[in-house]
């Protein structure tokens, strides 16, 4: 289910807020709507440590619970190299810097973004 408009901007913005007071590292935000029906934005971000992951992570939770968005689900909690924390309308992934490269979530999900009209018709 979707949320209307400003409570998703709202979201995004609480997404934001806990992932930078928390210091994580290469936030990005990617708009992945026309490309999956799963969510509308993904916020992917690194953190330093196993433990600077897991904090990151529950801090996007505590911040999304006290607007009253409750999340579909967690994964990743115990190992906390990816966690991923699904919240409907934004999904957050905060990954160690090496499984973050090694998936490259970026580039899967911005794959011809930037290709040409010309070339994208080929």
């Amino acid at each position: 289910m979707k949320a209307p408009v400003d409570q998703a901007e709202h979201l995004r913005l609480q997404v934001i807020k806990a992932v930078e007071d928390l210091k994580a590292k290469d936030v990005r935000e990617i708009d992945v709507r026309g490309k999956t029906s799963v969510t509308d934005l993904m916020v992917i971000a690194s953190g330093t440590s196993s433990r600077h992951v897991r904090s990151i992570a529950d801090e996007v939770l505590k911040l999304a619970k006290q607007i009253g968005v409750v999340p579909i689900g967690v994964e990743g909690q115990r190992e906390a190299e990816w966690v991923l924390v699904d919240l409907g309308d934004i999904v957050v992934h905060v990954m160690l810097p090496r499984v973050r490269e090694f998936y490259a979530l970026e580039r899967l999900w911005t794959v011809g973004d930037d290709m040409p009209e010309s070339a994208a018709l080929n």
